[in-house]
């Protein structure tokens, strides 16, 4: 199941340079994991250290093998760097609303006739 994964993180003010470099490594390092699909960044419009990551995988197994990997550890280390605090992780995956009932999700998820 397609998964999406929101990640939020929040730039050292001088370390901007920095930051945004090492994250292209994260980056080019991700899009050679299997599973993976694509990625974008978005800078935050009223706070411009705020970043907001969202990476695209074929599924959760993917994005954990990856979470998990050496090869991103390192680099997520030396973005820790130059970062005002933890990053945030949080994994999302697509559902129909049938899948949703199914699953036991609340009525405003499942399908009302």
């Amino acid at each position: 199941m397609i998964t999406k994964v929101i990640i939020k993180r929040q730039i050292l003010e001088g370390s901007e340079n920095d930051f945004f470099s090492i994250l292209r490594n994260l980056r080019f390092s991700a899009m050679d994991q299997e599973g993976y699909i694509s990625g974008e960044t978005l800078i935050c419009a009223d706070q411009t250290n705020k970043v907001l990551i969202i990476s695209k995988w074929e599924s959760m197994e993917h994005w954990k093998a990856w979470e998990k990997s050496e090869a991103r550890k390192k680099i997520d280390k030396m973005l820790s760097a130059v970062q005002e605090k933890s990053t945030e992780y949080e994994a999302y995956v697509f559902s129909k609303f049938r899948a949703a009932a199914v699953q036991g999700f609340p009525p405003p998820l499942q399908h009302q006739e």
